[in-house]
Parts: C-alpha cells; sequence; structure tokens
C-alpha cells in the first residue's frame, strides 16, 4: 500500500502539474473559452486511463494458469520498461517542462478547439496509461497472487490515496497556496521508483518462469521463509514496499542486480552528479510557481 501510495502521488502529481500549466496558461492569455475543450481531453483521458486499468485487471479472467502468468510476467517487464524511461525523462525535461507545454498549446490554439483538447488527452493520458500500468504490475507483485485471484484493495486504496493526494497538491500549487521544488521531489521519489521497479522486474521473471518461458524455476538463490515469514507484518511491509520475496530464484536475483545497479548509479548521476543540474533547482519551483499567477 505504501509502495502504490508514493506511486500514486509522483505520478499523479506530475498529470496534476500538466493541467495546472494548461489552464494557467489560457487564463493568463484571456483564453478562457478554450477551457471546456481542455477539461473535455483531460476527461477523455482519464477514463481512457481507467479502462486500461480495468482491462488489465478482469481482461485475462478464464485463461489458463500458464496464460495468466505469461501475460503478466510480460506486461510487468513492459511497466519496468516504462517508468524507467519515465523517471530519466522527467530528470532531464523538468525544468523545460512548462515551455514545452505552452508551445504545444499555443499550436493547438490555432487549430481550434479539437486540436487543444487532444493536447490535453494526449498530454495527461501519457500519465494516466503509464501509471496504470505500473500500478497494475506493482499490485500483483505485492499480493503474489494470480492474474485472476481475488483481487487485493489494500494497493488500490493506496494508488488512491496517492492520486487523492496529488490532485490537492496540483490545486495549492496553482493557487500559490504549495510551493514545491519539482527537481528535489522526482529526485528522491525516482529512487524510491527505481528500487520498486526492480522488485517489478523479479516478480515479472518469476510468473515467466511458472508460465515455462524461463527456465530456472526451482533453482534458488536463497530462501530467508523461516528468519522472514511472509505472513509477518514485517514480511508484509518488504513485500508491500520493496518487493521482497522470501524465496527468491537465482534468475530472479540477476534480473533485479543487473537492473537496480546500473539504472540506480545512472539516475544518480544524471539527477545529481551532471554539471547542468545545479542550476535548475532554483529555476523549477518559479516555473510552478508562476502558474498561479
Amino acid at each position: 500500500m505504501v509502495a502504490n501510495y508514493l506511486i500514486g502521488l509522483r505520478e499523479g502529481l506530475e498529470a496534476a502539474l500538466v493541467v495546472s500549466i494548461l489552464v494557467a496558461y489560457l487564463v493568463k492569455s484571456g483564453r478562457r473559452e478554450q477551457l471546456p475543450a481542455l477539461w473535455a481531453g483531460v476527461g477523455v483521458a482519464v477514463v481512457a486511463s481507467l479502462a486500461f486499468g480495468a482491462i488489465l485487471t478482469f481482461g485475462p479472467s478464464g485463461l489458463s494458469f500458464e496464460a495468466q502468468e505469461a501475460i503478466g510476467g510480460t506486461l510487468s517487464i513492459v511497466a519496468v520498461g516504462l517508468v524507467t524511461w519515465m523517471i530519466f525523462w522527467m530528470a532531464r525535461t523538468a525544468r523545460h517542462l512548462k515551455s514545452d507545454l505552452h508551445h504545444k498549446l499555443d499550436d493547438a490554439l490555432g487549430a481550434g478547439k479539437q486540436a487543444v483538447l487532444v493536447v490535453a488527452m494526449l498530454a495527461v493520458g501519457r500519465e494516466g496509461l503509464e501509471t496504470a500500468l505500473f500500478l497494475w504490475a506493482s499490485a500483483q507483485a505485492t499480493s503474489g497472487t494470480a492474474v485472476n485471484a481475488s483481487p487485493n484493495f489494500a494497493p488500490l486504496v493506496g494508488a488512491a490515496l496517492g492520486l487523492g493526494t496529488a490532485v490537492l497538491a496540483g490545486w495549492l500549487i496553482y493557487r500559490g497556496a504549495l510551493r514545491l521544488n519539482l527537481r528535489v521531489f522526482f529526485a528522491w521519489t525516482g529512487l524510491f521508483l527505481v528500487v520498486v521497479a526492480a522488485g517489478v522486474l523479479a516478480y515479472g521473471v518469476h510468473d515467466l518462469q511458472e508460465a515455462g518461458i524461463l527456465p530456472g524455476l526451482n533453482t534458488l538463490a536463497f530462501d530467508v521463509s523461516a528468519t522472514i515469514p511472509p505472513s509477518s507484518w514485517y514480511g508484509s511491509l518488504l513485500k508491500g514496499v520493496f518487493n521482497f520475496s522470501p524465496a527468491t530464484t537465482v534468475l530472479q536475483a540477476v534480473a533485479w542486480t543487473a537492473y537496480l545497479v546500473p539504472t540506480m548509479y545512472l539516475f544518480v548521476r544524471t539527477t545529481w552528479g551532471s554539471a547542468p543540474a545545479r542550476p535548475s533547482s532554483p529555476a523549477v519551483a518559479p516555473a510552478v510557481r508562476a502558474t498561479a499567477a
């Protein structure tokens, strides 16, 4: 639940910032008549994201166990790829997000309300679809259940609380009541997401092993179930936050390490190690605060 809350908070805040920037630009430029088209695009993106999440949750129902595990493992690996691309993209472009959105909206305003709707739909829809896929994969990894098993609502509650907090934070930023250093926020949440993604990747590998696609299902790297029982509170906490499995196969351990070490190194270097990153820190927060002006 904690992991899904933070995922929902980070991803939801990205979408909320996009919406606040677009709304503020229309208001400041005296084009309030375009707001209904913008909100319609946001609504379409939200509905599409919810529908995508429902398809992921209920679509594979009735398939064989092997097919369910194959789908779950494949989508988990796809989700890891998408979230990895997203955190690096945000680390590099957060300081330019406002100007990029303004340019896209300027082009759309010249083409009419339908174009404004499309810009809002694509800007928010990308975040929504990525969020739905990664939350689904993280929830599957956290619960450790088959695709069509009885749903565990704790991850859904955590994600909903995170998204609700993000919407509130976005509104407060728009109103000028909250000042947030986005570079710091996205840097630290990015570190957390790298760790979560490593766990989701290991879970996806295990799914593919259970489906018979990958070998080594019974070759364990370690089994600490006696020390960290999965049913214990601390076992549940490690599972819920870090997707930790007390019984981990060799292939899972290799995949987890091969992803986490280089990805964490590159992310830290991209976020904190590059020379241009230092002057961007004071520029990000004013860019967001300007949306409330």
